[in-house]
């Protein structure tokens, strides 16, 4: 079983990016499984989405404390939320940041410049889907094509569109990596 820890605040689409995922996977043949954890509800405040996937049925319902994959929207979360202690040393870190971070025990940390990269693209802040794209090329979980089809279901009309550019155009940043 492989897990996956979004970390953001509320109100920045880490339900929603573990929900597009999870769909993606389950498209790809796997089992998975998505859920929330947050304490008051209020936008902004630090909030987690978690993702498990794998090839039998999920029966465990508890958070995750050692990920696979981590995926950071807010930048200020990486060490308030203690990320790089809550990733397998063999994971991979993906963070919204325009500043290079350097891992102080070895792990993969790759740095997104995605507020950048939505602002340029849709005028709008939206980095989760430019992360998730990131995620496809970075990793080979998904195929990205497998993740248009998971964002088809989840938008329509323009949001579906900016949406489908937004995953492309960090697919693309990290194809080039």
């Amino acid at each position: 079983m492989k897990e996956i820890i979004v970390f953001a605040r509320a109100g920045q689409g880490a339900i929603t990016t573990a929900q597009i995922l999870g769909s993606a996977i389950v498209k790809s043949g796997l089992y998975a499984y998505a859920f929330p954890y947050f304490g008051a509800a209020r936008m902004g405040a630090p909030m987690n989405a978690f993702l498990r996937y794998d090839n039998k049925p999920i029966r465990i319902r508890t958070r995750i404390k050692s990920a696979d994959y981590s995926i950071v929207v807010d930048n200020t979360l990486f060490e308030s939320q203690n990320v790089e202690n809550l990733t397998k040393q063999d994971g991979i870190i993906i963070v919204n940041s325009e500043k290079e971070i350097v891992s102080k025990n070895g792990k993969k940390i790759v740095c997104v410049p995605a507020n950048d990269l939505s602002l340029k693209t849709v005028g709008k802040i939206f980095a989760n889907t430019i992360l998730l794209g990131v995620f496809c090329a970075l990793t080979g979980v998904v195929d990205i094509n497998t993740l248009y089809e998971a964002i088809k279901e989840r938008f329509k009309g323009d949001a579906l569109n900016m949406n489908l550019k937004l995953a492309e155009v960090g697919y693309q940043w990290a194809s080039k990596k």
